[in-house]
């Protein structure tokens, strides 16, 4: 067990500063000294100014508060030596090519992190594959290895980590000592947290791997489920809210992750529906298959209405505005947005497609001009596309398509 568990304030590490390393590292640097480590200067700049590279209106708050024992670094042995934790929340892209996470970044800090101080308990917190823990113990040796899944939203990631559904902790069950850490480590989040009660479950390492992958693909069948279901009602001409609203108020449903859009996208839905499909090699199964696929029908029909629409328009005024690229307004993030793979279906179609996205410093993005002033954007698009409804398109309303129920007028 770590020589500095026994102590009410311990140094902790975090290696990455994105969504979920920053969000931890202001959580528990409200009781604790805490080091998150990062390779861009830009971004460690930023958060030892105290201001927040990722767009959360909580981190931005509490990082502009003074109040955190919190210390951004470029110098990632530094940070390790001398830390009783050190969480590694670097990213893992899915790889599409070998079927798999690509884990290469969270081995590369296993290693450093160890190296530099081998007491240390690695409480793994990027997702990774079913089994990975396990295997990355055989493969390197290091048996002070824990994961604890994350279950945060885009913009509201450390509002997440202050009010928790639940803290999962997994580690080698059989190990009395692992276990501890494993308590200590549940401890300390929930400790940080502003909810009273937390449910909180200490698990094997696979286990809480497989938490993880299943939480998000479940939530990608709601995307998905809801989505076929306004597919049917716009192609019978049916008012899809309605239907939504009646199929909602059953208790066993519930009113949740039931409006409509262009398709699942973001950090984490994608990868993790197609990691939790490899995992599934050798085992019958019909359902996650089905879920990885609807994204992709999904996106397919968008761009068929789109079409649609165009046709009913003079040739000059056929260019599709794409409001935003982000998955939704609270965010600043548009990695594998469900836009994106629109864009790309109608650009084979041959559409002239215009950009509308103010957090884009190019002036262009795949292969599509953008535009920042919305009233030249407006003016230039005979068709704008946007998965969430905001005010600034009520002037414009005619020209807009979008499968958003709830934010319409």
């Amino acid at each position: 067990m770590t020589n500095s568990v026994k102590n009410d304030e311990m140094k902790i590490a975090i290696a990455g500063t994105g969504y979920v390393g920053l969000s931890l590292a202001v959580l528990l640097a409200r009781q604790h000294k805490v080091y998150a480590v990062d390779i861009i200067p830009e971004k460690v700049e930023m958060v030892n100014r105290g201001q927040s590279p990722i767009a959360d209106k909580e981190l931005e708050e509490f990082l502009a508060s003074g109040k955190l024992d919190l210390t951004a670094t470029l110098d990632a042995k530094e940070a390790y030596k001398g830390a009783a934790f050190v969480i590694v929340a670097a990213p893992t892209n899915y790889d599409p090519e070998k079927n798999y996470f690509d884990t290469s970044a969270v081995e590369s800090v296993i290693k450093m992190a160890h190296e530099a101080e081998p007491k240390a308990t690695i409480v793994i917190k990027s997702t990774i594959p079913v089994g990975y823990v396990a295997a990355v113990k055989k493969k390197m040796g290091i048996e002070n290895i824990l994961f604890s899944p994350e279950f945060l939203r885009e913009g509201r990631a450390l509002y997440d980590n202050l009010y928790p559904s639940r803290i999962v902790v997994g580690c080698a069950m059989e190990d009395e000592e692992q276990r501890a850490e494993a308590a200590v480590f549940a401890k300390l989040l929930k400790d940080a947290a502003l909810k009273e009660e937390v449910p909180t479950l200490i698990m094997g390492t696979t286990e809480a791997e497989a938490v993880k992958l299943f939480a998000n693909t479940y939530l990608a069948l709601r995307v998905g489920y809801f989505n076929e279901l306004d597919t049917y009602a716009e192609m019978h001409g049916l008012d899809a809210g309605k239907i939504i609203a009646g199929v909602s108020l059953d208790p066993r449903i519930g009113g949740h992750y039931n409006n409509p859009s262009f398709g699942y996208g973001g950090y984490c839905l994608p990868k993790d529906t197609k990691q939790l499909k490899a995992n599934y090699a050798g085992v019958p199964e019909a359902l996650i298959d089905a879920i990885v696929a609807t994204n992709d029908v999904r996106k397919a029909y968008i761009v068929e209405r789109v079409l649609q629409r165009l046709q009913s328009l003079p040739e000059e005024k056929r260019t599709v505005g794409v409001y935003r690229l982000t998955m939704k307004s609270a965010s600043d993030n548009f990695r594998e947005s469900a836009i994106q793979g629109i864009i790309k279906g109608l650009q084979k179609k041959g559409v002239s497609i215009l950009l509308y996205e103010p957090t884009l410093k190019e002036k262009t993005f795949l292969g599509c001009e953008a535009e920042n002033d919305f009233a030249k954007f407006a003016e230039r698009s005979g068709v704008i596309l946007a998965n969430r409804l905001e005010e600034k398109l009520k002037p414009v309303r005619e020209k807009v398509y979008t499968r958003d129920i709830f934010g319409r007028d």
